[in-house]
């Protein structure tokens, strides 16, 4: 489609000083407003990829993919109950489907966690010692304390996992005693008391969302059931499946296996709603950074422009010589296209070294602004993490190749439809 005398042309245009009629300031303006651009985007859909991809490894290194519930039940004493009393023939059948990869009995309940004068709210999940081992962001966290296989015992005996945040808000360390208070307690001729126990923190982690590591406490399944009064029973079933992306597909066989009074709750009903507003702005992130390249993009018909005008009489002789107005306006796309393809580059190289050094640039700019940068309690995670995504980076690169060719158009045709005549009038 070009030839190599337009090749040849188009780079001694490109070249050429300011003195000689080369390309002017605005071309050059145009040139770093779209690496920046491209940097900005690629950057930015970097950043939104690796928010996505942790918060949501969060989700699913800590939580339940699926959890069961049963309906609501009368118990005899006439007590509406969602307790699960054959959880472990229910937890059988759910295990049995080849989608499924984990089922864990659940104990849960809220207490007040208490050393000292220190209180903080604290969930309890009890949970056998086995199942436990089988949570990877508790099992292999960002950051420990002390050893996950303390876990377990009875009593006064029993250790606890605890997490960071909640650890550090009542000053405990592994080895220290943990006092909890629950309203629902024992019962007696006189009503319900409260209930108090103490027990030895054995394994604190940082699972790397803040809402798990700043309430959760794990209790051996036996104890939490001694405690909450569920002996016998539990509340729900932790389920993991193979693919949580495609929860929604394993639903069914899930609500069959557990049979009729089967509830489900996944981890997209609880935080679908965030990831789909997570995936709107996405979308108009990119739209704002795309007009942003294509105002960058503009730049390149201004230079263009300037361009064509300084070398109104080089364009007459060229077309004395022969030169068709397709070839001019081929040399004169190929000086814009140029331009857009090398900040383009730019842009790209930039966008690249930023999404691999992201987690750096972090660190920096937090030590810089002494940690206020980033609020994990209103972020949920830690750190703002960056992922290249191939398809994130074709979408940014072509768009602005795509954009540098068509405002090239214009210009370039200006400058092919130039009159050889009109344009050696004066020469």
């Amino acid at each position: 489609m070009f030839k190599a005398h337009e090749f040849l042309i188009a780079w001694r245009y490109l070249r050429a000083r300011r003195a000689e009629g080369g390309v002017s300031v605005m071309t050059w303006i145009s040139l770093i407003g779209i690496a920046l651009a491209v940097f900005a985007l690629i950057a930015t859909l970097a950043v939104r990829a690796g928010f996505r991809a942790e918060f949501v490894d969060t989700i699913l290194g800590a939580n339940a993919h699926v959890t069961v519930y049963n309906t609501v039940g009368v118990d005899a004493a006439g007590r509406t109950s969602r307790v699960i009393p054959d959880y472990e023939s229910r937890a059988a059948a759910i295990r049995a489907l080849p989608e499924v990869t984990r089922v864990a009995p659940l104990v849960r309940g809220n207490v007040l966690g208490q050393n000292g004068q220190l209180t903080a709210p604290v969930q309890v999940y009890g949970i056998a010692r086995g199942d436990l081992l089988t949570l990877p962001r508790i099992a292999d966290p960002i950051e420990s304390q002390g050893d996950i296989a303390t876990f377990g015992g009875a009593g006064a005996d029993a250790r606890v996992a605890l997490g960071s945040e909640l650890a550090r808000e009542l000053d405990l360390l592994p080895g220290d005693r943990i006092r909890i208070l629950s309203p629902d307690g024992a019962r007696t001729a006189f009503g319900t008391s409260p209930r108090v126990g103490t027990y030895t923190v054995g394994y604190v982690f940082t699972a790397g969302r803040y809402d798990i590591d700043r309430a959760r406490l794990y209790m051996p399944l036996a104890e939490a059931q001694s405690f909450f009064n569920r002996d016998g029973v539990v509340d729900e079933l932790e389920v993991m499946v193979r693919d949580p992306e495609a929860v929604d597909e394993t639903a069914l066989r899930l609500l069959e296996a557990g049979g009729p009074r089967t509830l489900l709750w996944t981890w997209r009903d609880s935080a679908g709603a965030f990831l789909r507003a997570l995936e709107i702005e996405d979308n108009v992130m990119f739209v704002i950074l795309g007009i942003l390249v294509l105002i960058a993009a503009m730049n390149i018909v201004s230079g263009l422009i300037m361009l064509v005008k300084n070398k109104g009489r080089d364009i007459g002789i060229l077309r004395t010589m022969g030169l068709t107005e397709g070839a001019i306006l081929r040399i004169f796309f190929l000086c814009g296209a140029a331009v857009g393809t090398l900040g383009t580059s730019i842009g790209l190289v930039l966008g690249v070294l930023f999404a691999l050094n992201a987690e750096s640039i972090f660190g920096a700019v937090m030590a810089a602004t002494g940690g206020q940068a980033w609020d994990p309690a209103v972020r949920g995670i830690y750190t703002l993490p960056a992922r290249l995504e191939v398809g994130d980076v074709l979408a940014a690169v072509g768009l602005s190749l795509v954009l540098s060719f068509l405002v090239t158009i214009f210009p370039a045709r200006r400058a092919a439809r130039m009159s050889p005549v009109e344009a050696l009038r004066y020469e």
